[in-house]
């Protein structure tokens, strides 16, 4: 007896799903990214206007000045969805338990003296804070937004805040051998410290801006485009010559989630700027009015932690670096440091 073994072909009869061939022009196949983006924002059968805003749409382009003919022309560069983002943070979550593991195994930070534990929490603690403050804008972004392309990138970025704050806790938590008095310190330098207040008052004011984009970019890109440099290069990079590589270790997510995430900030203000003049006009005049203020409100921070000639030396290198990186993406902005003061 012969078997013959044959094999069948289906052929799709569509390619992806309605709304994202309707945008792409035909019925091609989609990647899980735009099938995960794309027309996905709520746009009609709202059935009341907010009680507390009934000038507004449960979603409303209105909320704030900047305006797109398309707001799904944002892009997340990483081509995060649920999906990939999840996986990817999975994957760097184990990387940086290792490095736990390998400073707690050998008390790296346990052993060094009791003023050096002092001085890194002092320096570091604190921070959880401002990621808490962070989280917030963020949140804040991703209810009031408008679009997917944008909203979606900013709920990942709101969580990455917290992981942040988790991670800044458990450098607390070793340096103080887990007994919990270095995060109460460091709450109390939060509230109290004057080192700490200009930082605290810059969180708290965006936090209560009403434009969500104007509180994009305080947050994402003035604020931890000025902070993360600092902290997260010259601080850390000092405090590890002083006291051994270990709080580099515990602070490489960080760092390297600055440098990825800036491809999607970057990306973005690029995009909105590119939009109109009106746009570019406005980003650089939200730049200007947040730029000089963290500054300010770093230098406490840095004169503590590089001493004065070298915190001179660090800001004016962030500041640059930080203009320059603004206006590759097609956005102009004059400091208002005098204006700001007079």
């Amino acid at each position: 007896m012969q078997i013959d073994i044959k094999t069948s072909s289906v052929q799709q009869i569509r390619q992806t799903f309605s709304h994202v061939a309707r945008r792409l022009g035909a019925d091609k196949p989609a990647s899980r990214y735009q099938e995960a983006t794309l027309e996905l924002q709520p746009e009609v059968n709202f059935h009341y206007r907010p009680l507390w805003q009934p000038e507004f749409a449960l979603y409303d382009k209105g909320r704030t000045a900047l305006r797109m003919n398309d707001w799904y022309a944002f892009k997340d560069p990483r081509q995060y969805y649920y999906g990939a983002y999840t996986i990817t943070r999975a994957r760097q979550q184990d990387a940086m338990e290792k490095n736990i593991e390998f400073v707690t195994r050998r008390r790296l930070l346990a052993s060094l003296p009791d003023e050096s534990r002092a001085r890194i929490a002092a320096l570091l603690v604190p921070l959880r804070h401002l990621e808490w403050a962070a989280n917030t804008n963020n949140c804040f972004v991703t209810g009031y937004g408008w679009g997917t392309a944008i909203t979606q990138a900013t709920m990942f970025h709101s969580m990455d805040r917290l992981g942040i704050a988790q991670y800044l806790s458990r450098i607390g938590l070793l340096l103080d051998g887990n007994s919990g008095t270095s995060l109460t310190a460091g709450k109390e330098r939060w509230l109290n410290d004057p080192m700490w207040q200009g930082l605290r008052r810059v969180a708290e004011d965006t936090m209560v801006v009403k434009d969500w984009f104007e509180t994009y970019v305080a947050q994402n890109v003035v604020l931890d485009g000025l902070l993360y440099p600092l902290v997260y290069s010259h601080i850390d990079q000092r405090l590890s010559n002083e006291y051994g590589a270990a709080l580099g270790m515990l602070n490489e997510f960080a760092s390297s989630w600055f440098d990825e995430t800036n491809r999607w900030v970057d990306a973005t203000l690029k995009t909105a700027a590119a939009e109109s003049t009106d746009n570019a006009a406005l980003l650089g005049q939200w730049i200007a009015k947040w730029q000089p203020r963290v500054l300010d409100a770093l230098r406490p921070l840095a004169l503590e932690a590089l001493g004065a000639q070298d915190a001179e030396a660090a800001l004016r290198d962030i500041a640059v670096a930080f203009d320059a990186r603004v206006r590759k993406q097609g956005v102009s902005f004059a400091a208002q440091q005098e204006a700001d003061h007079g």
